[in-house]
């Protein structure tokens, strides 16, 4: 019995490759997977029954804007209550490291609170998640908007000179050769917004020599929604990258129904090239207080305000009423603000859930007031609503696309399996139960049907709280 740290028992086996589930049992030894046999044959001092549950790879959650959120927060509950046992961290355009200008600024205080939780090199702001000992795993990209930053101070609304893009193009390899995965961009924010395509495809040259992912938020998710993946793809090409894009969906409602176009558009450039994309299961975003985004939404939350006390959870229009304005004249009054965005049709989101090249991502805002309910139920959400409820996809479907298949799209070695000799992140759950109870009333909930989370081997949840394991790790390019 000494030879297995942990033997889940009993269980249901959904692997992660997306075939049927099969029973079985799975041990542990130290941070790996030992063996998965059939059942009743694996023994341990340390059992964990798993009758009735599904025993799955831990989840990856390919989106999010958990930088510093590992440092601040390392329980991580807000993800490890979902059964996410990695995040991919950097996202749109935004990361932590590397930074080296003296104020944060608004773009980033979206995923920095704290000034020295920034690093000037990402190996340092490496060591920093480490230290911390974080629950789960971070895998980081490094953010276009931060690189324009570092080389272009505040005067960003123009083109990057080649002096400043060859800034930006050496702290990006630096930081690959120190372990981030890959880059994100975020044309559609302020920082970025007047880069050309050429800037961008300069700077993340890079890529290509290290292996590393090249992850966009389009310029245009609306209208020019199609210029916008011609641009994105480019990109990729050039950079000799890998491209997944960010958060797919077809925004407000002269869009509605545009899926028919994009998915079509993705389909056909997959057979060329290495594209994949990322969808939260939810009809609204979330991101800044924008006043060109209100007239494209159906219903404004405001999610929080530096400058007004109470708004947080309130709708944009009834706060504007209380202020005797304009939905407009109100978000300006309370910038700097974030906000959630009714602006997406369901069928449109369900199609891109079920499109084969759709992995998910939550896309949560963890330092939000009153964040968007997608911070704590988006996995549930996708096993409990949309393949349970719905039946989208099958089960076992739903699970490859939260584990085998963005660990390989992100090139995470040995993760998304429950496979020997794979690390040992695990999540058992009760197939009939699991959903997410996180609402836009009421955001900040765990899910129900998430009984027990492993990260690395270390029980991270179980029974409705925080297990008191602190075994993640920051996933760096390369590793096994």
């Amino acid at each position: 019995m000494a030879d297995y740290d942990i033997v889940i028992r009993n269980g249901q086996v959904a692997d992660g490759s997306g075939k049927s589930l099969f029973a079985a049992d799975v041990s542990i030894k130290g941070d790996r997977i030992a063996a998965v046999e059939p059942p009743g044959t694996l023994r341990s001092d340390n059992e964990i029954d798993a009758a009735g549950r599904v025993v799955a790879p831990g989840f990856i959650d390919v989106h999010t804007h958990d930088d510093t959120a590992l440092i601040d927060n390392p329980a991580m509950a807000m993800k490890a209550s979902q059964g996410v046992t990695t995040v991919v961290c950097g996202n749109c355009g935004a990361s932590a490291a590397p930074f080296v200008r003296p104020d944060i600024g608004h773009f980033l205080s979206l995923i920095v609170k704290k000034k020295e939780n920034i690093a000037g090199s990402f190996g340092e702001f490496a060591g920093k998640v480490e230290a911390a000992r974080p629950a789960i795993n971070g895998a980081f990209l490094i953010g276009h908007s931060t690189l324009r930053m570092n080389a272009m101070g505040e005067d960003l609304g123009r083109k990057a000179t080649a002096s400043e893009i060859a800034v930006m193009r050496d702290l990006l390899d630096q930081s690959l050769e120190q372990g981030a995965i890959g880059m994100s961009s975020g044309l559609f924010y302020p920082p970025a917004m007047a880069a050309s395509t050429d800037e961008v495809a300069e700077v993340a040259k890079p890529l290509g020599k290290w292996g590393g992912v090249y992850t966009a938020h389009m310029r245009d998710e609306g209208d020019d929604i199609l210029k916008s993946m011609d641009e994105t793809f480019e990109i990729g090409r050039r950079a000799g990258a890998p491209v997944i894009v960010s958060h797919h969906k077809c925004a407000g409602r002269s869009n509605f129904g545009r899926m028919k176009e994009t998915l079509p558009k993705f389909s056909e450039a997959m057979k060329s090239q290495e594209i994949a994309f990322d969808v939260y299961p939810y009809v609204a975003g979330s991101t800044i207080l924008r006043k060109e985004m209100l007239d494209r939404a159906d219903r404004v939350l405001i999610t929080w305000s530096d400058t007004v006390q109470g708004v947080a959870g309130r709708d944009l229009s009834a706060v504007a009423a209380e202020m005797d304005c304009s939905i407009h004249e109100a978000a300006d009054r309370l910038q700097p603000a974030g906000a959630i965005y009714f602006m997406m049709d369901e069928k449109d989101v369900q199609s891109a859930l079920a499109h084969p090249g759709a992995m998910i991502g939550s896309d949560g805002i963890p330092f939000d007031s009153h964040p968007h309910p997608r911070l704590w139920g988006t996995f549930p959400r996708v096993l409990g609503h949309y393949a349970r409820e719905l039946k989208l996809f099958p089960l076992e479907d739903a699970v490859r696309r939260m584990t085998s298949y963005p660990a390989q799209r992100f090139r995470l070695a040995s993760r998304g399996e429950v496979r020997p000799g794979f690390y040992a992140d695990l999540c058992v759950f009760d197939p009939a139960t699991v959903i997410d109870t996180a609402t836009f009333e009421r955001p900040i909930s765990p899910a129900s049907g998430i009984d027990t989370v492993l990260c690395n081997g270390e029980v991270v949840w179980r029974d409705g709280k925080p297990g008191g394991g602190r075994g993640g790790r920051v996933l760096r390019r390369g590793e096994v």
